[in-house]
Formats: structure tokens, C-alpha cells, sequence
């Protein structure tokens, strides 16, 4: 009898490990280190649980520095973004178009859709299509036209589309025309934030040479790598918007909410599911702790 009751607990788990199949979560940026820095730290939350995340730029990279371009940089970049990969904990993809020249074509539309379906993905992520740069805005626009599509079985037909429309979010931003960001879903990254600096430090060629080199600031990077990380740090440290710590306090409760320092916020698209809070809290687990 005890060895009868053994199997049937033992089978009883099997049935339910089935059933309790690990999101899968995608994330979109125009050029390598973008969805690093806009979704680093949930990435890293998220994967620590079990999920699986991919990082995808859509673009190669290979005009993003002040001294190197072409091939040269692409392949550099595409190295940078395996390191960080490995240091994230997620999948890291680059598709090879030109950095600089992206455009909201069906081919590159495709493109993300196949890699949407590739991954089986439950929760998109993106910039929103309000952006100075237009490889970011029209990155914005290629995911929105994705949206829908990716259950669309004679588009694509060679890839098996999604059985149902994923969560569809956008990273957080800044910019106020035609609309300002709205942070639908706040997560606190407070400890993990040391972890995604060093893993978005991988970038070399954009943390330390390009970005500080066009945001006229290379003078103050230090020339000691021992000193770099804790630098980075110091220029990632944003403080909390006002809108965005009201979304903490809402989902993690008065008391963690005011104590977070560090955050990543997200907005829920329009053209994808439309979650309500308990598949808010489904796909976010840390978001339990209210």
C-alpha cells in the first residue's frame, strides 16, 4: 500500500510539473545593449525563477562608435552581446541589419514575427514608437505590427504561429509627444541592480567608448577598469520618476514600494492581450509579494 500511494504522489507531481510550464518571455531593442538596459534587471529577476528570456536587437550595431563601423563593429557587438547574455542568464540574438538605416519593412517584419513564434513567447517586450532615435521608434513600430500577426497562420507559414496573442509591453522612456510613458507594471530591481551594471558593462564599445564619446562625457570615464563598473553604476542610477514609484507602492505594497531604489517599468500595449491583475501577477511573480 505505502508503495502504491509513493507512485500515485509521484505521478500526481508529474502532473502538475506538466502543467506548470515556465513563461517565456522576448524582448526587442534596436541595437545590442538596448534591452539590456531597459529590461536588464526584470530579465534577470525572471530568469533566477526559471523563465526563459531572449534578448533580440534588431539591428547589427555597425554604426554605433566614433572610430570602428562596418563588419569590424558588428562583430564586436555580437560579442559583447554573448557576454552579457551569460551574464544576464538569458538567450542573446542579433539579426543582421544595418545600424542606422532600420525601416518598418515586411521583410524585418517577418523577421520578428518568426522570432516571436521561434520562441514561443508569452510576454513581448519594446520600445514604444516615441523616440529621438529611428531605428528605436521604427523598432517600436515593426513590434506593434507584429502584434496580432503572430497568430496569423498564412503569415509567416513556414513558422507555426502562436496559439493565442502574447502580453505586448513597451520599456519605459522619457519623452512626453505625442504621449507620455505610462507605468502600467513597476518591478523593484533593487538586488539585482550590481548584476545588471556588470552584465551591461560587457558592452564595451558602447558603456565606456560610443555613448560617452556622442554624450560629449568621455573625459570622465575612468581609465582604471577596476573603477568602471562602480562609474556605470553611478550613470544608470535614474531616480524613480514620481509615476513610477506610485506603480511600486501599488504592486508591492506601501512599505516596499518607498524603499525600492532601483525600477524598471513597462506599459501594456494595446494591440497584444490585455492582462488583467492576476496575469499581471502570473507573468511577474515578484509582484506577489504585496
Amino acid at each position: 500500500m505505502r508503495i502504491i500511494v509513493i507512485l500515485l504522489l509521484l505521478i500526481a507531481g508529474g502532473f502538475a510539473s506538466s502543467d506548470a510550464q515556465p513563461v517565456r518571455v522576448i524582448m526587442f531593442g534596436a541595437h545590442p545593449d538596448d534591452c539590456d538596459q531597459g529590461g536588464g534587471g526584470t530579465a534577470i529577476l525572471l530568469a533566477s525563477m526559471g523563465y526563459s528570456v531572449k534578448f533580440v536587437s534588431v539591428t547589427n550595431g555597425d554604426a554605433g562608435h566614433q572610430s570602428q563601423g562596418g563588419g569590424a563593429l558588428a562583430r564586436r557587438r555580437i560579442e559583447e552581446s554573448q557576454e552579457a547574455g551569460r551574464r544576464f542568464g538569458v538567450a542573446y540574438d542579433v539579426l543582421d541589419n544595418h545600424d542606422g538605416e532600420l525601416l518598418p519593412t515586411l521583410d524585418i517584419r517577418l523577421q520578428v514575427i518568426r522570432k516571436i513564434r521561434e520562441w514561443n513567447a508569452d510576454v513581448v517586450i519594446a520600445p514604444r514608437p516615441n523616440d529621438y532615435h529611428p531605428d528605436h521608434r521604427y523598432t517600436g513600430v515593426l513590434i506593434q505590427d507584429a502584434a496580432y500577426m503572430v497568430a496569423v497562420p498564412n503569415v509567416a507559414p513556414a513558422t507555426a504561429p502562436l496559439k493565442k496573442n502574447p502580453v505586448f509591453l513597451y520599456f519605459q522612456d522619457y519623452f512626453q509627444r505625442p504621449n507620455p510613458f505610462r507605468p502600467d507594471i513597476a518591478i523593484d530591481i533593487s538586488t539585482v541592480f550590481t548584476r545588471k551594471i556588470h552584465a551591461l558593462a560587457a558592452h564595451e564599445s558602447q558603456v565606456y567608448e560610443w555613448l560617452p564619446w556622442i554624450g560629449g562625457y568621455a573625459n570622465q570615464v575612468p581609465t582604471d577598469p577596476s573603477q568602471r563598473e562602480a562609474w556605470l553604476a553611478q550613470r544608470e542610477s535614474e531616480p524613480i520618476t514620481p509615476a513610477v514609484r506610485e506603480a511600486l507602492v501599488r504592486w508591492y505594497g506601501k512599505d516596499q514600494g518607498a524603499r525600492a531604489s532601483h525600477a524598471e517599468a513597462f506599459e501594456i500595449c494595446e494591440y497584444g492581450a490585455r492582462p488583467d491583475e492576476a496575469e499581471i501577477r502570473r507573468l511577474f511573480p515578484m509582484l506577489k509579494l504585496k
